[in-house]
């Protein structure tokens, strides 16, 4: 149903991690996750060797285990993942383009050696502390802090919405110093390192998400990440996560598509199927359309990253547009499907709900708004 034949342009890399992410997902996922979704259960610790063997976690990084693909295989990695339910894509994501980015990028020696290979394995979970409970668009702002003591560091304060929060084995938390924002290791167990569990979730309910507390952490010196002072540390790492999510959003709403056109074909209305009525076939193209631009969206970006050539800006216009196009895909299936359209019988109405926090984390969709806006005025509008 690809009618502009995207999956063309792949190499035949690509390709192959393409197929044997579709194979994981359909022999370890796909049976499981609509029972995952309505138990809110995400099993962590059970997929994450599975997913290190494909050599999924932290896939784009180089060095300590990690696969060095390109960012457009990566980027059809999270497509597919995400294709089966987005907490699983924010699962890999989480612990390779935040955790393990962070330490990558940012860590000393010791840290990535540390780490790095376990994460990669899926035999450590990571986690990436950085959204509080009230600091959420605005990070700077954060009250999350960490002062000095003789050579160890004493960090307080709390951080919200959490993936893979209370399953991690270590958090990658950031707080304000007064040296300015500083990224720190945080072992799970760390005296004073307590978490929690957000539930009565009616949106990525296959997925852990967490509220992280730190009650006068004593760290040592080397728990700081050495490689970065400042915003520009937590936002790097996002910048790469908000990169697999436009990726992303193209498999959920290619699910919801594919599902509302199987349903299409086989429901009878009126003596024939309603995939034979103009206004279905007009919701069926529209999908087409809008599945078939994101698609090159994602495939543009991708390259122009591998070329280490995009920017920040692209990377919002990607998630921006990408996510709303996912999320309209995702509402107009469900119309296709009518009342059988909001059971989980059909993936429809949990990618939905699902894409309606994806609408909003790493960057709502009012942030990368004027994310552009500034690209193309020149002037910030944030405050």
């Amino acid at each position: 149903m690809d009618v502009l034949r995207v999956d063309d342009q792949l190499t035949d890399e690509e390709r192959m991690v393409r197929d044997s992410v579709r194979a994981l997902v359909a022999e370890k996922v796909a049976p499981y996750v609509a029972d995952w979704f309505e138990r809110g259960h995400f099993p962590a610790r059970e997929l994450g060797p599975e997913l290190g063997k494909l050599g999924l976690l932290g896939m784009h990084l180089q060095g300590y285990g990690c696969a060095g693909l390109s960012a457009v295989a990566y980027g059809v990695a999270c497509r597919e993942l995400e294709a089966a339910d987005s907490g699983l894509r924010s699962f890999v994501s989480v612990q390779g383009s935040l955790a393990m980015t962070g330490i990558h990028k940012y860590g000393s020696a010791e840290q990535k050696s540390e780490w790095l290979p376990r994460m990669a394995a899926g035999e450590a979970l990571g986690c990436f502390g950085l959204t509080e409970p009230d600091r959420g668009s605005d990070p700077g702002d954060m009250r999350t802090h960490a002062r000095r003591d003789g050579s160890d560091w004493i960090l307080n304060g709390a951080k919200m919405w959490i993936t893979n929060g209370s399953v991690a084995d270590v958090a990658v938390v950031w707080a304000r110093t007064d040296e300015g924002i500083r990224g720190f290791v945080v072992p799970a167990g760390t005296p004073g390192f307590t978490t929690s569990d957000i539930h009565q979730k009616l949106s990525l309910r296959a997925s852990v998400t967490s509220e992280l507390v730190f009650d006068d952490v004593r760290l040592p010196a080397d728990a700081v990440l050495p490689g970065v002072t400042g915003l520009k540390g937590p936002l790097g790492c996002l910048s790469e996560a908000r990169y697999g999510i436009l990726w992303g959003a193209v498999g959920a709403g290619r699910a919801c598509y594919e599902a509302a056109v199987d349903y299409a074909k086989t429901r009878e209305q009126f003596g024939r199927p309603i995939g034979g009525f103009q206004l279905t076939q007009e919701k069926l193209a529209w999908m087409e359309v809008a599945l078939g631009q994101a698609g090159l969206v994602a495939l543009h970006v991708g390259r122009l990253k591998d070329a280490g050539e995009v920017i920040p800006q692209q990377v919002s216009f990607g998630k921006l547009a990408n996510v709303r196009a996912a999320l309209d895909v995702a509402r107009q299936a469900r119309t296709v499907l009518g009342a059988n359209g909001i059971t989980l019988e059909y993936p429809v109405i949990r990618h939905m709900n699902n894409l309606e926090s994806v609408l909003t984390y790493e960057g709502t969709q009012e942030i990368h708004t004027l994310v552009l806006g500034q690209a193309i005025t020149g002037i910030p509008a944030y405050r």
